[in-house]
């Protein structure tokens, strides 16, 4: 099964070898047919630390790392881009 890739922004930095990313998704909604947004936070592994507060990233799924960590930064979504 392929590993989910999510694109979202750095929100915090302050964990060492941690980043949490805000996560949002636009969906339309079954019944009243609006597009609604849903945000979800995912804490990803950094091990350099070069990423900070407000970079754009893309995680990708892993094996779990620690008790909440379960993503790991891929890259720079701007530097991608």
């Amino acid at each position: 099964m392929p590993k989910r890739i999510l694109q979202g922004k750095v929100v915090s930095d302050k964990n060492e070898q941690t980043v949490t990313v805000l996560v949002e998704r636009r969906f339309k909604h079954p019944l009243m047919e609006k597009i609604v947004r849903s945000t979800k936070k995912y804490r990803a592994h950094d091990a350099e630390n070069q990423f900070k507060v407000g970079d754009t990233v893309r995680i990708i799924e892993c094996a779990p790392i620690s008790k909440t960590k379960r993503w790991t930064v891929l890259t720079d979504a701007q530097a991608s881009a």
